[in-house]
């Protein structure tokens, strides 16, 4: 068995295991035609609940060509052009390759001597971040494994921050449109859900700071404590971006902290047209970026930046074993000491390729592209009389409901679009997303995709009409 390890006297079975592995995966991105299968939960269960694990193969291409038939199959690639679902991107070639490599060398980026340069490497690019944020010379920050991760360590600082110890009156702000993951993080820091005040969007899904304004004064005057106000640049649904330079300006006023969820919206700090859209971003006490979203990067590749390096010592505890407080004093740089895990990947790796093949700009013009599309795309929209379409686009999500030329209950509307979203999957000629608006169910182009072009969202358009055709029609028929 330990002709399996990897190490020098096995270099050589490394490279060929890669090697066939890679080729299998390069065949099946140059010959997929169809973003998925449509294989359903039924279909596939049975053939992976059939193999026996106790049972090895013993022999990579074996296993390989069992992969195919479990996973490589049916897998949802988002490559695919007409892949218009959640917030998943294609990925860019040198982020690849740093996937690879990552993998193989497998540091740690807990401590120091677990990863030496990749903490480095680490930390630049945390740097680089800050100043594209615009945070000041005292910020910093650290790699996490998502935009959730990154909202829960946040709001963590936050709570330490706030100047009370009593819980029961610490509050947080945010809008209606806003990440789930604030919700989960107030229940997982002991605040509970109530602690979190919704404030409602505008007519373009952004925070309406007047509200925001009046219900920070409620708060003052009931005696309770404005801990954190969480602003959204590129919301889930909308990829709308609150009003950040009044939300600061509130922050301040009543000492709250600003923390901005950008980890959709990040890619406008890379973008050549696109960055006064963040305006209001530098003023933040903290910021979420995924750059798995908007940057093109695998998943995952996500960081959680602050203005105020100090701050990060509330995720900090020191264990003999790992990192004794002595390193703090002989300048040794553990990355453990500003975060939330021990035992870390070196994701940023993948960035740094990234930025060092392609640059910045590159990645900007790419999600430049996208946001251009969701334009393109709007236009179409609110031309089509078979299609209501929420809100013009900040960024690269389309919102739209299909409706009917007659008239028809606003229930069984609902019901033709879920239908539709749920045909087309199960059809594999696209996948679309799907959401809520006023309890109403909409449909949801995510745009990510430089691929992707008009044509495709055009006739993406016409299969879902089909489908919710089809299914008005036969509902009619069955009803007479």
């Amino acid at each position: 068995m330990r002709s399996h390890l990897l190490n020098d006297a096995t270099a050589e079975q490394y490279r060929r295991s890669v090697t066939e592995g890679v080729e299998r995966v390069a065949r099946k991105l140059a010959t997929t035609r169809r973003p998925f299968t449509g294989v359903t939960p039924d279909d596939l269960a049975p053939l992976v609940s059939a193999v026996d694990l106790d049972r090895p193969l013993g022999d990579t291409s074996a296993a390989l060509d069992e992969l195919e038939e479990l996973y490589l199959r049916d897998a949802v690639y988002f490559h695919h052009p007409r892949y218009l679902g959640h917030l998943n991107c294609p990925v860019v070639i040198p982020a690849v390759l740093g996937e690879a490599v990552l993998s193989a060398v497998n540091s740690s980026l807990d401590t120091w001597d677990q990863s030496a340069g990749g903490t480095l490497i680490e930390r630049r690019l945390v740097d680089w971040t800050a100043e594209r944020i615009g945070l000041g010379p005292s910020a910093d920050g650290v790699f996490t494994s998502g935009g959730t991760q990154s909202n829960l360590q946040a709001l963590l600082l936050a709570r330490e921050e706030a100047k009370t110890d009593d819980l029961t009156k610490l509050r947080i702000f945010t809008s209606e449109c806003s990440h789930f993951s604030v919700q989960k993080s107030a229940q997982l820091l002991g605040l509970g859900r109530s602690a979190v005040v919704s404030i409602p969007c505008d007519r373009d899904k952004r925070m309406q700071s007047v509200v925001l304004a009046a219900e920070l004064a409620r708060c003052a005057a009931e005696g309770l404590v404005p801990m954190a106000i969480v602003a959204t640049a590129g919301t889930t649904d909308f990829g709308s971006i609150d009003p950040l330079p009044e939300i600061a300006a509130l922050a301040a006023e009543y000492g709250a902290w600003m923390h901005v969820d950008a980890a959709y919206g990040c890619g406008l700090l890379a973008s050549p047209t696109r960055r006064s859209l963040l305006d209001g971003i530098e003023r933040a006490d903290s910021v979420t970026v995924d750059y798995h979203k908007s940057f093109f990067q695998p998943v995952s590749s996500s960081a959680v930046l602050v203005r105020d390096r100090a701050t990060l010592r509330h995720a900090t505890y020191h264990a003999d074993y790992l990192n004794p407080r002595r390193t703090v004093e002989e300048r040794i740089p553990n990355q453990v000491d500003k975060s939330l895990q021990t035992t870390r990947r070196f994701d940023a790796l993948k960035l740094w390729l990234t930025l060092r093949v392609m640059g910045a700009d590159g990645i900007g013009q790419l999600f430049d592209e996208v946001c251009d599309l969701a334009a393109a795309g709007f236009d179409l929209l609110a031309a089509d009389p078979r299609y209501d379409v929420v809100v013009r686009p900040s960024l690269s999500t389309l919102v739209f409901r299909y409706v009917p030329a007659a008239v028809t209950a606003p229930a069984e509307i609902d019901r033709a679009n879920l239908h539709a979203r749920k045909a087309l999957f199960a059809s594999g000629e696209a996948v679309v997303a799907g959401t809520k608006v006023g309890g109403r169910q909409y449909l949801k182009f995510t745009l990510l995709n430089p691929e992707t072009t008009v044509h495709d969202i055009a006739a993406v358009l016409d299969l879902i009409a089909g489908h919710a055709e089809q299914y008005l029609g036969e509902n009619l028929v069955h009803a007479s």
